[in-house]
């Protein structure tokens, strides 16, 4: 291995750069009264996807930015963000497990909450009678610190206070990002904003 300065690096100084990076949280990359879905344990293998994770252009989504334009990537895992104006945010998310739980097209922020409620779906209740009915707003809850709600019925945009599911397929629907990310977003996004998850 040969370093900038043309030297070899040490297998001492190979590890410890390699376990700074594995160590490092992804960021985001800043360049110019509903029920919803929980997201599901992510204790068994998942694989992460990360290869694809890549800046985007608007124009082949959207026609215009009013209001900002959210572009939500299944396949790549990302959750991508043009304000009005055109700066544009990249966020990593967590997306839905399976192609079953997956809804693509064009939707739109209906509600916005800061420390939302959670009530599980009339079909997760079926599947998980042991899960509470109502979760408040707190560590707790599975939608995080915000949640974006879309016109879409239990359809989400929100935080979660797990971090490990970031990056993964492990909702059963909504679209996770980190509390500090969905934050971020919350403060520019507006009821109207156009949402494409493709």
């Amino acid at each position: 291995m040969v370093n900038s300065k043309g030297k070899g690096l040490s297998r001492r100084g190979f590890l410890v750069a390699s376990a700074a990076a594995i160590g490092t949280p992804a960021l985001a990359q800043d360049v110019n009264e509903g029920t919803t879905e929980i997201e599901r344990d992510v204790t068994s293998v998942v694989r992460r996807n990360i290869s694809s994770f890549r800046t985007l252009d608007w124009q082949p989504y959207f026609t215009n930015l009013n209001k900002g334009a959210i572009l939500v990537d299944i396949s790549s895992r990302a959750l991508h963000y043009w304000e009005e104006g055109g700066r544009y945010h990249l966020y990593p998310s967590s997306v839905p497990l399976t192609e079953d739980l997956t809804r693509r097209g064009r939707t739109e922020v209906v509600r916005k909450v800061e420390g939302p409620e959670w009530r599980p779906t009339p079909s997760m209740r079926i599947r998980n009678p042991e899960w509470p009915e109502y979760v408040g707003p707190g560590p707790d809850n599975p939608l995080g610190s915000h949640a974006l709600y879309l016109s879409w019925q239990y359809y989400r945009i929100h935080g979660t206070h797990d971090t490990r599911k970031i990056g993964r397929r492990s909702s059963n629907g909504c679209i996770g990002l980190y509390n500090e990310h969905i934050a971020e977003l919350f403060g520019m996004a507006e009821v109207g904003t156009q949402v494409l998850l493709i």
